[in-house]
């Protein structure tokens, strides 16, 4: 039994089964086989195998020497977390795994578990020389004795109120797009297509409302749904209506079958290669094409708009609460990283619909703010010291929307440092100077990025991350397919589509800086002269900026006016829900600079 031993006895109990398997060498992705960014505890192979907690990475075994891969997010995190005597650590983009394959496994056995990888992250490594073989079972399963099961929550109804638009509207819809293209059915491999396309929601994962399984999506407009029918309540059985067959997972070999001799489209980067091996097998013509639900998905209709702006307003309130709270705690130096964590959470259970954080809150003090994706551990958690920066990375998921917000703060008493004053105030600008850019309709986020960034890079700074993701309304706190990022695909933005706004700066073992809010797309008014339709931004978020870490004489006029404005709108629209204490300390907080 592999229970509580060490992660170089993992390891090297992974490496006998590999040899056991016949193989040389095994892929360990993030995913599970839904090739999401969260997984339950059932899919966290990575983590398990190398101690690595981060969201995003992968590992190479092979029988004498092993590699962590990470982005930059990360790669502070997977030191401190994979044992450097085990692993190698690389960088995902600048040292990726197809070359370190190609310098250390050209020729050998690659096993791979088909369910965990989509199509196009094999086609990365093919040019490496290695030999990937899929596997019929997980080494890492076989080894991994007390590995918890996978979550049963139920799958529930999202009410028309919050949805907008109810599933047979939705489905109608997709299903003309699958007919338009000569395709009879879609595979639907993403949780969040299914609740989206069926206005279902569930538990299975602690901060996403997914309920997990697989569909097939007829160019009839008929879904087929793989999810243990011991999961659907009475309630969700009436919800589906007669449209919707409901198959446990184990029968999808069987029902995939029947497509031999006819067009089913899959989207090769987010379906596992088992459907489009198991799809093959019975005849059928594999169109590579977007799941037909994720850019709808992402094009908020007017209800979920609303409901994201009833949601921020919400938050707001008690995003204004922690931080009159940490106003005067923080010069105490009494409270400590989780402590300050807790705090908001609790704020945000008292507020109507809270329904669950939207990811692990970064709560990070001095150098545990320089780690992107900090997470306080019971091992990290310190106190909250008196001046030094403090960021808080949070959000919430409510029935009526998604919330993510950073903000870096001063603990005071005394005067911040010139340096960081300086920094903040950039990052600030370059936030500023993405929320309130016009831009033409088809622009899409690579082209933006460098907006963000500007006011860094003038002063030879820069940060290793994105600059913007999208967000689900009561779904994924990170939603594609748009981003604004130098690495993202070129989707588009268009009118709906909710996005963060986050440029940061982080100084490795000092502090880290990063301000965050999230914008809502929306056509631009008309200027006179004007030859193509503009986009522009509202900003969703309503929350006060850190002023003591403003330079006032590094803004210029403009930027200027727009946090005065800014803070005035925060004060008009969050202000009348709060206490004294609260109301007080937000009057101040929104004073003009």
């Amino acid at each position: 039994m592999l229970t509580n031993v060490t992660h170089a006895e993992r390891l090297a109990a992974l490496r006998a089964e590999l040899d056991r398997s016949g193989v040389d060498g095994l892929l360990v992705p993030r995913s599970d086989e839904y090739l999401g960014e969260y997984v339950p505890p059932s899919g966290e192979r990575l983590a398990w195998l190398t101690g690595f907690t981060g969201s995003a990475g992968m590992a190479v075994v092979l029988a004498t020497r092993a590699a962590l891969f990470v982005d930059g997010r990360y790669t502070t995190q997977a030191l401190q977390q994979a044992d450097p005597a085990l692993w190698e650590h690389c960088h995902l983009t600048e040292q990726p795994p197809q070359d370190w394959l190609a310098r250390h496994a050209a020729g050998l056995r690659i096993g791979y578990d088909p369910w965990l990888h989509p199509q196009s992250a094999l086609d990365r490594l093919m040019p490496s020389g290695a030999v990937l073989v899929p596997l019929a079972a997980n080494p890492v399963d076989a080894v991994w004795r007390d590995r918890p099961a996978p979550p049963r929550a139920a799958a529930v109804p999202h009410p028309l109120e919050y949805a907008g638009r109810d599933s047979a509207e939705k489905r109608a819809e997709a299903a003309a797009g699958l007919r338009a293209a000569g395709e009879a059915a879609a595979v639907l491999a993403d949780p969040h297509s299914l609740a989206w396309l069926l206005n279902l929601r569930g538990g299975d994962l602690e901060h996403t409302p997914l309920a997990l399984g697989f569909a097939l999506l007829r160019a009839d407009e008929r879904v087929e749904l793989f999810m243990d029918p011991a999961k659907l309540p009475e309630a969700t059985w009436a919800h589906l209506g007669n449209a919707v067959s409901v198959h446990p997972p184990a029968a999808m070999a069987e029902v995939l079958a029947g497509l031999g001799g006819q067009a089913v489209r899959l989207d090769p980067d987010a379906t596992p290669v088992w459907f489009a091996a198991t799809l093959r097998e019975a005849g059928a013509t594999l169109h590579a094409g977007e799941d037909p639900c994720r850019l709808p998905r992402a094009c908020k209709n007017p209800v979920e708009q609303e409901g994201a702006r009833r949601a921020h307003r919400r938050d707001a309130q008690a995003m204004a609460r922690f931080l009159a709270w940490f106003a005067a705690q923080a010069p105490r130096g009494t409270e400590t990283e989780i402590g300050a964590a807790e705090r908001l959470l609790a704020l945000r259970r008292a507020q109507p619909l809270f329904r669950a954080e939207s990811f692990p809150a970064i709560s990070g003090a001095g150098e545990h703010g320089a780690i992107v994706h900090y997470r306080a551990t019971p091992e990290t958690d310190r106190p909250i010291r008196p001046d030094e920066c403090y960021l808080i990375d949070s959000g919430a998921q409510y029935t009526d929307g998604t919330t993510d917000i950073t903000r870096t703060l001063w603990t005071g008493p005394g005067t911040p440092p010139a340096d960081l004053v300086e920094r903040y105030t950039r990052v600030l600008r370059g936030h500023i100077a993405l929320a309130t850019l016009r831009f033409p309709q088809g622009v899409a986020g690579p082209h933006i990025d460098a907006v963000a960034r500007a006011p860094l890079w003038q002063a030879g700074l820069d940060y290793d991350h994105g600059t913007g993701h999208g967000i689900g309304s009561f779904l994924s706190v990170h939603e594609g397919p748009a981003s604004i990022s130098r690495a993202a695909r070129a989707v588009p933005l268009r009118p709906g589509m909710i996005l963060s706004d986050e440029p940061g700066f982080y100084q490795p073992g000092a502090y880290g800086i990063r301000i965050e809010n999230l914008l809502l797309t929306r056509q631009a008014e008309s200027r006179p002269g004007q030859t193509r339709p503009f986009l522009e931004f509202e900003t969703l978020t309503l929350v006060p900026y850190e002023r003591r870490l403003i330079d006032l004489a590094l803004l210029t006029p403009g930027e200027r006016g727009w946090v005065d404005a800014y803070h005035a709108r925060v004060l008009a629209e969050v202000g009348p829900g709060l206490e004294d204490d609260g109301a007080e300390w937000l009057r101040r907080a929104c004073a003009p600079l």
